[in-house]
């Protein structure tokens, strides 16, 4: 202690945070000494552990149930190769269910943004009607390529600017919101077409949907939508976005409580999703070279059921879009299937609410343990 004229110093010698371990540290410090001599050491990751890291960052922590859809799908090939030999393996067959799947796959990101970050959007099927019918009205004038290619996307954000704004702003119950604009756009779509098919003459547009239209041997169609989930995985899982979404869908208070803007984040997401919903319609009409008011019948159903078998947890705060993306190649090639054994379509829904129902039920039983991206 330090002395003065006046008496002993009140100051007191301070000690480091590194003075005073915590039991739990100091044991662990004394016996890495007596080990090692005093040196610090930190184990390297092992070379399983650096890959099973960068599987899990791959399909965001879900890669049991993404190795489960991929044993369904194995086995729904199986199926095919017994039951259609020589159609169903074949390489024009092959190509039939990606391009299929790459138009309502194209949604299902959107969809999948929207139920992890807490919301639903039953709206995304109707849309894609309005924004076809729209589209192709515009090929009707003499629009070229870009021209409709722009009032797609503009539409579909247009849509979604206005889920987003009754949702996030008027305080609006998802379902109620975009169940009122589902039934606005399939209404307006009907005005605008008269209930006709809006034939496309645009050879710019129909080009894109020959079969024999390829690049690097892949339709062009399947690699918009290979693009688009490349880019949505991206966000999701590298972005200060992404994980404002997991946290606003996880506990919205108290994302909020950490700084989160939720009105403006909840707003995102269905712009987002109108903007899938947007690029999905102009694949549509380059697939059919059409626009028709019954343009994406039941795509909510079909896009939220891939979104939930592929893990997605329907309260939010949890999902991956590896996950919703083998949801879709799932669903379509079972209709693939039915198709190719002449089974009524009927059958197909009812097996497509059981497959729901079933992941439904595997998610309550699982509790929602894990979070995922």
């Amino acid at each position: 202690m330090s002395t003065s004229a006046g008496g002993p110093s009140l100051d007191k010698p301070r000690r480091g945070p590194e003075s005073t371990p915590t039991p739990a540290s100091g044991a662990a410090g004394t016996a890495a000494a007596r080990s090692t001599g005093g040196a610090s050491t930190t184990t390297p990751p092992t070379g399983d552990g650096r890959r099973s890291g960068a599987w899990a960052r791959l399909t965001g922590g879900g890669g049991v149930r993404n190795l489960g859809l991929v044993g369904v799908l194995l086995l729904l090939v199986l199926v095919g190769a017994i039951t259609s030999p020589d159609q169903f393996l074949s390489t024009s067959n092959l190509v039939v269910i990606l391009t299929q799947a790459s138009v309502i796959g194209v949604v299902t990101v959107g969809m999948t943004f929207v139920i992890i970050g807490g919301g639903i959007d039953l709206s995304v099927g109707a849309i894609v009607a309005l924004a076809t019918v729209w589209a192709t009205t515009l090929a009707t004038q003499s629009y070229g390529l870009g021209g409709i290619l722009f009032c797609a996307i503009a539409v579909g954000l247009g849509c979604g600017l206005l889920n987003g704004v009754l949702v996030a702003y008027g305080r609006m119950v998802p379902f109620i919101a975009t169940l009122a604009m589902m039934a606005s756009a399939r209404g307006l779509s009907l005005q605008i077409s008269g209930g006709l098919t809006q034939v496309v003459q645009v050879d710019s547009v129909l080009s894109l949907g020959y079969r024999e239209s390829r690049i690097l041997g892949i339709p062009p169609l399947v690699i918009i939508w290979v693009a688009v989930i490349v880019l949505g995985w991206l966000v999701l899982n590298r972005t200060t976005y992404g994980r404002r979404l997991f946290a606003l869908g996880g506990n919205p208070e108290a994302a909020r409580l950490a700084g989160i803007d939720v009105r403006r984040q909840r707003l995102t997401l269905y712009l987002v999703s109108g903007l899938c919903c947007g690029i999905a319609s102009f694949m549509l009409i380059v697939l059919t070279g059409s626009g028709q008011n019954t343009n994406g019948n039941l795509y909510e159903l079909d896009a939220i059921a891939a979104v939930i078998i592929g893990g997605t947890l329907l309260t939010g705060g949890r999902g991956t879009l590896i996950g919703s993306v083998l949801g879709v190649l799932v669903f379509t090639t079972i209709s693939n299937l039915f198709a190719l054994n002449n089974l009524q379509s009927a059958v197909q829904d009812i097996a497509s609410g059981a497959i729901i129902v079933i992941a439904v039920l595997i998610q309550r039983q699982s509790g929602g343990q894990s979070r995922a991206g």
